[in-house]
């Protein structure tokens, strides 16, 4: 499936010698998702330094932007190729058993203290049947349990402060979600996303779960909030937490405007049903 997404920022650069931004905000590529076209543009001329982290495919933007008005915009076209299986048929993987690479994302981190919430997660969870429909049960424990309530959390809220207090965002709801997830020895990590259905259009966060499935270990997305579509989530940005895929960093004095998010499907409805399908868009 084809998706168009875009964005568009806007900020006031207020130091006199202008102001250091990295970007964090275009699509991923990787073999289930194809970037087919894209363009990036800066109402100032600017020179960009260019990275792709290795390891998890971010792709980083470097600009020093000068005093005044900066506008960024982003606009592509990807294509999604998500592996789509039976839920049953996906499983958890023993901790002896999974790849070296994937272990760091057992680890606390800074926003999902796992291993203060192990006695809640395991009273909760723990004799839930393994496998993928545990992970579900886990969003549905939000979904019944926290509400979604814009601008009741800020950039230091935690999973255990979600938890107490019960109510969050999409990067709250994901970070317990994720909580639970490492809690119980699932390894877990932080999504960025253009989200398909997601309204209002906005940056999504969701996360994806290491499992098992007939061919082998993979990550498996799942949104926390139940605001998007599992299969139509064009990936941005993967970490550890949220503060590893913030979509701008500005390393200076600047005013933030709202950001204008898109997101349309070419080659589907909006009235399709959503997937109940265990998808995948990371192979090991």
């Amino acid at each position: 499936m084809r998706y168009r997404v875009g964005c568009e920022l806007d900020y006031d650069v207020q130091a006199e010698g202008g102001t250091p931004f990295v970007f964090n905000l275009e699509a991923q590529r990787r073999p289930n998702q194809t970037v087919l076209e894209e363009a990036l543009t800066f109402s100032q001329d600017l020179v960009q330094d260019r990275f792709t982290m290795p390891e998890s495919g971010n792709r980083y933007v470097r600009v020093c932007a000068g005093k005044g008005r900066l506008t960024v915009r982003y606009d592509a076209v990807v294509r999604l190729d998500p592996a789509v299986l039976a839920p049953g048929s996906v499983g958890e993987m023993p901790a002896g058993r999974l790849p070296l690479e994937v272990l760091t994302h057992l680890y606390p981190s800074r926003y999902v203290e796992s291993d203060l919430l192990v006695s809640f997660a395991q009273k909760e969870f723990g004799r839930l049947p393994q496998g993928y429909d545990r992970v579900v049960a886990i969003c549905n424990w939000l979904h019944d349990h926290l509400d979604y309530t814009p601008g009741s959390s800020d950039e230091h809220t935690s999973a255990r402060d979600t938890l107490v207090q019960r109510q969050g965002v999409c990067r709250d709801f994901t970070h317990l979600a994720m909580a639970f997830c490492r809690a119980l020895g699932i390894p877990a990590r932080f999504v960025s996303a253009y989200a398909w259905r997601l309204s209002p259009p906005d940056f999504h966060a969701v996360m994806e779960a290491w499992l098992e499935g007939p061919e082998g270990g993979a990550w498996y997305l799942f949104d926390p909030t139940r605001k998007a579509a599992p299969d139509g989530l064009v990936r941005i940005g993967i970490g550890r937490d949220a503060a590893e895929v913030a979509f701008c960093s500005a390393y200076g004095p600047v005013e933030c405007g709202k950001p204008r998010v898109s997101i349309a499907a070419l080659d589907r409805s909006d009235a399709a049903p959503l997937t109940t399908e265990a998808v995948s868009l990371a192979a090991a």
